[in-house]
C-alpha cells in the first residue's frame, strides 16, 4: 500500500506548547503501528490473531492521542475555518464504523459454525454427518471469503482520498490534517489484516470436481509446509480428519484455538470501535463550536 508523506519537518518553535507534546504522541504512536505493519503484515500464513490483537490495542492509542489533538486543536482558528477535513474525517469514520460492523458479523458467524463443528467432532457420529458439518464450514468459510474480498476493495479505493495531503501554509493545521488522514489509512490497514486472516486458506484446495468432500488435495509443492495462522491450520486439520490422517481430537483442538483467537480479535476491535466513536464525538464537538 502506498504511503502518505512523511509529517512535516518538526520546527517546535511555531507549534502552541499545548498542542506539541501530544502531537508528538500521536507520532510516536503512528510509528509503533507502521513498525507492526512492516513485521506483522507480510503474509496471511503469518497473520495470527495475536499479532492482530497487537495491531488494534496499538489502534487504540493512536485514536486516545488523537482524541486529545482534535480537543487541544478546538482554539486553532485555522483548524476551525478547515471544516472541509473535518467533515470528510467525519464522513470516513462512519464508512469504518460500518465496516467494524461487518467484521464483527463475519467473525460471529464463523465463530458459531466452527463451535457447529466441535460439537459434531465430540460426539464423533456417523462419519457421513462429519463430512457434511465440514461441507457446510467451508461452504460458509467461500461465501465470507467473496464478502471479505468486496469489502478491502472498498477500504483500498477510500484509502486513496488519504495519501496525499493538501499544501496548507499553516504548519499546525498541517500537521493535524496529515494526522487525521494517516489514522484513517492506518484503521483502514487494520481492518483489512482482519477481513484477510478470516478468509485465509490452508496448504488445501477445493476438489475441482465438488462432491461432498470440499476439502480434497495438497496444493502442489505445499505438502508438509507448517501454516501457523489459525484459520488455515483448521482447513489443514479438516482435510486430514477426511482422509482418515488425523484424530478428532486433533481437529477439535484446532477449531478451539480458532474460537478462542477469534474471541481475542473481537476483544480488540471492541476497543476500537469505541474509539472510534469517542473520535467522532470529538470532531463533532469542534464543527459545532
Amino acid at each position: 500500500m502506498e504511503r502518505s508523506s512523511a509529517l512535516p519537518p518538526t520546527r517546535s518553535i511555531s507549534l502552541p506548547s499545548r498542542l506539541q507534546p501530544t502531537s508528538f504522541r500521536v507520532e510516536a504512536e503512528l510509528n509503533k503501528l507502521r513498525v507492526w505493519e512492516a513485521r506483522s503484515c507480510s503474509s496471511s500464513e503469518t497473520l495470527t490473531a495475536e499479532t492482530i490483537r497487537t495491531g488494534l490495542f496499538g489502534l487504540a492509542e493512536v485514536y486516545r492521542c488523537v482524541e486529545e489533538l482534535v480537543y487541544s486543536s478546538l482554539t486553532q482558528q485555522g483548524l476551525l475555518s478547515h471544516g472541509k477535513v473535518l467533515e470528510d474525517a467525519l464522513e470516513h469514520s462512519v464508512k469504518l464504523l460500518d465496516v467494524c460492523v461487518i467484521v464483527r458479523d463475519t467473525q460471529q458467524k464463523m465463530k458459531e459454525q466452527a463451535q457447529r463443528l466441535q460439537s459434531s467432532l465430540r460426539r464423533r457420529g456417523a462419519e457421513l454427518r462429519i463430512e457434511d458439518e465440514i461441507s457446510c464450514y467451508i461452504r460458509l468459510r467461500k461465501k465470507l471469503k467473496k464478502e471479505a474480498s468486496k469489502c478491502i476493495s472498498s477500504l483500498k479505493r477510500a484509502e486513496r482520498k488519504f495519501t496525499l495531503v493538501p499544501s496548507l501554509k499553516d504548519y499546525n493545521l498541517a500537521m493535524v490534517v496529515k494526522v487525521i488522514r494517516e489514522v484513517n489509512v492506518m484503521t483502514s490497514l487494520v481492518l483489512r489484516c482482519i477481513l484477510l486472516f478470516l478468509s485465509s486458506s490452508g496448504t488445501t484446495i477445493k476438489n475441482r470436481h465438488g462432491g461432498c468432500s470440499l476439502i480434497s488435495k495438497l496444493r502442489p509443492g505445499e505438502k508438509g509446509k507448517k501454516n501457523t495462522n489459525e484459520v488455515g491450520s483448521v482447513d489443514d486439520v479438516l482435510f486430514c480428519v477426511l482422509r482418515g490422517t488425523e484424530e478428532m481430537t486433533t481437529a477439535h483442538r484446532k477449531l478451539e484455538n480458532l474460537v478462542s483467537s477469534i474471541d481475542c480479535i473481537e476483544a480488540g476491535l471492541d476497543v476500537v470501535f469505541r474509539r472510534l466513536i469517542h473520535y467522532r464525538v470529538s470532531i463533532l464537538n469542534v464543527l459545532t463550536r
